[in-house]
């Protein structure tokens, strides 16, 4: 019976068994709706090979994609209160951050490396909208003032990379504190001489948008994206009209002044190398000519003539 049970049962289950498939391996387009191989997607830097609709990355994904190979280091941040409201509306705040935590293997919205982009030292913050929407907290705003405190540190740039929904309901007034931190510490960074560039994915909303998102040297959206305050439903039942075609997307506000570049997530990093090196390194693209100089011209003070030069007398007529 021990034969039958151990060994010969196993091995016709094993015959007549389906062959377990896993569920990820293809992703579907939420723009135009097409399914994806997920390797194929992930080589693509998740943007879709049909439209070229840029898909949200982690916040992991998105270091790895800016640094350049083998320089990145993500640093420790400071530990924040879990729930310092007490905060429950359907299910309690701290069991929301857990299942967060357990979903995206982040401890919060906010990551935060140092390394080399194009060969020189940077410090990017970069938000993971899978985590709670990306929502900005009181773990958020410390992220954030690490990263400027470690570029002043560094005397590197400091890239930020929002994709958030806005400030996290759930800490409440301690969230919309982070405004004005945010803001303190973009404006330390500028203080200090270094480029502060703002890489806005989608979406960037909220209290996110109304502080530090838009406070950038250089703001660099990515196609599509969603950028704004409130949302667009929430503006046409107010203002009682019908928005324009594109309203709030990455190449409206770069028609409109609020954006001063979109660039494709493929040609993302070298752009930001080029900017960095301008910025940071400023030079002469080819050798410089000297000019021979030129007589300086007399500066005549005001209230007095010019004096004229003076003109030979005609020769005497002969009589």
């Amino acid at each position: 019976m021990n034969w039958l049970t151990n060994f010969v049962r196993p091995k016709i289950r094993a015959l007549v068994r389906k062959p377990e498939v896993p569920d990820n391996l293809w992703d579907k387009c939420t723009n135009c709706g097409k399914m994806i191989f997920h390797r194929d997607l992930e080589a693509n830097q998740r943007v879709c090979p049909h439209c070229g609709h840029h898909m949200r990355l982690t916040s992991k994904r998105r270091l790895e994609l800016l640094f350049d190979e083998n320089t990145l280091t993500r640093i420790e941040l400071p530990r924040t209160p879990v729930d310092p409201l007490r905060f429950r509306d359907s299910k309690r705040y701290i069991d929301r951050l857990k299942d967060a935590r357990e979903k995206t293997s982040e401890n919060d919205a906010c990551a935060v490396a140092h390394g080399k982009l194009g060969g020189m030292p940077v410090v990017i913050a970069a938000f993971d909208f899978h985590f709670m929407g990306g929502s900005m907290g009181i773990a958020v705003g410390e992220a954030l003032i690490a990263a400027a405190k470690l570029a002043v540190l560094q005397q590197a740039p400091l890239i930020v990379v929002p994709s958030s929904g806005g400030a996290r309901m759930q800490e409440g007034i301690l969230s919309l504190m982070q405004l004005p931190r945010t803001v303190i510490a973009a404006e330390d960074v500028k203080e200090a001489g270094l480029p502060f560039i703002v890489v806005l994915s989608d979406p960037t909303t909220g209290g996110v948008s109304a502080s530090f998102a838009m406070l950038g040297d250089i703001a660099i959206a990515e196609p599509g994206a969603v950028i704004g305050f409130a949302g667009a439903r929430v503006i046409e039942e107010t203002i009682r009209e019908k928005l324009p075609p594109g309203f709030q997307r990455a190449e409206y506000l770069v028609e409109h002044g609020m954006v001063d570049m979109v660039v494709h997530r493929h040609d993302l990093r070298e752009t930001l190398a080029r900017i960095i090196s301008l910025l940071t390194q400023p030079r002469a693209p080819a050798e410089v000519i000297v000019l021979p100089t030129q007589p300086e011209a007399e500066i005549i003070e005001p209230g007095r003539a010019p004096e004229l030069p003076a003109v030979p007398a005609p020769p005497e007529a002969k009589a």
